[in-house]
């Protein structure tokens, strides 16, 4: 299959009463991965199903892995393995973006599954919204009925509203840009090893256009952060990296521990 992407594609997909034309629009799927040989076949497996062949190229981004990452991602033809020696996600990511080809890029994580039509509704977002420079949405997590519905309810009742009202959030793990945008603005800061980053790349975005969070754009992702650290250690750490980020342009927590 050629991803050169020479040649230009229409595609005409019906999302709900609405039929929309994708005319020379490309996207590009980023994914950082560090030791993830037990998640990311299930991950490329996903988008294998998923994808839209000739406007869609997948770049796995090895940020420095010592297992079978990147040979098991050699096993995808449709994936460009690229490496990344400096260690965080934010060095992978913004590797990635440089070497993407797409007028958009997709970023997610090797342990997410994307959801059926994610692709589709993305690039219908874009073509719909002429201002807009970012999209993201919510993840759902592998974990039980209580906690699951308890994560549920607080992107409800809390994340989605405060949203709307700051128009700048992100989550770096499921994360539609325009390339141009986000060439603007520098790219990720590589200087945030982890916590924050989301914030960081948000804030600056909306200098230079919309930026929209919709709950119905989700993938499903491991909820093994929160297994390992607890879901309200986790919460609380994200919770202030977020307000400090947001409102001080700086993070509190400079460390973070790999859970594998």
């Amino acid at each position: 299959m050629d991803y050169s992407f020479r040649f230009f594609i229409v595609l005409t997909i019906k999302l709900g009463k609405k039929s929309v034309n994708f005319k020379k629009m490309k996207i590009s799927l980023v994914i950082p991965a560090y030791n993830e040989e037990l998640y990311i076949k299930k991950c490329l497996s996903s988008i294998k199903r998923h994808q839209i062949d000739d406007i869609c190229e997948v770049i796995v981004v090895d940020n420095g892995s010592c297992d079978t990452t990147s040979k098991i991602a050699e096993q995808f033809p449709f994936v460009t393995i690229i490496s990344e020696p400096q260690k965080g996600a934010s060095y992978a990511r913004q590797k990635g973006l440089m070497h993407a080809k797409g007028d958009l890029v997709a970023f997610i994580d090797a342990d997410t599954v994307i959801t059926p039509g994610w692709i589709e509704k993305a690039i219908n977002e874009f073509v719909t919204h002429k201002n807009l420079v970012a999209l993201s949405g919510p993840v759902s997590y592998d974990l039980n009925i209580w906690y699951s519905s308890l994560i549920d309810a607080y992107f409800d009742i809390l994340v989605v509203p405060f949203s709307k009202i700051t128009g700048s959030l992100v989550l770096c793990g499921n994360f539609v840009v325009r390339k141009d945008a986000i060439i603007d603005i520098g790219g990720f800061d590589t200087k945030i090893a982890f916590y924050g980053d989301d914030t960081n790349i948000a804030r600056r975005l909306k200098k230079v256009g919309k930026v929209t969070f919709k709950r119905n754009f989700f993938i499903y992702t491991s909820g093994r952060r929160l297994k390992k650290e607890g879901i309200t250690k986790t919460g609380f750490i994200y919770a202030i990296n977020y307000f400090s980020e947001k409102f001080f342009h700086k993070q509190v927590t400079k460390k973070y521990r790999d859970i594998r």
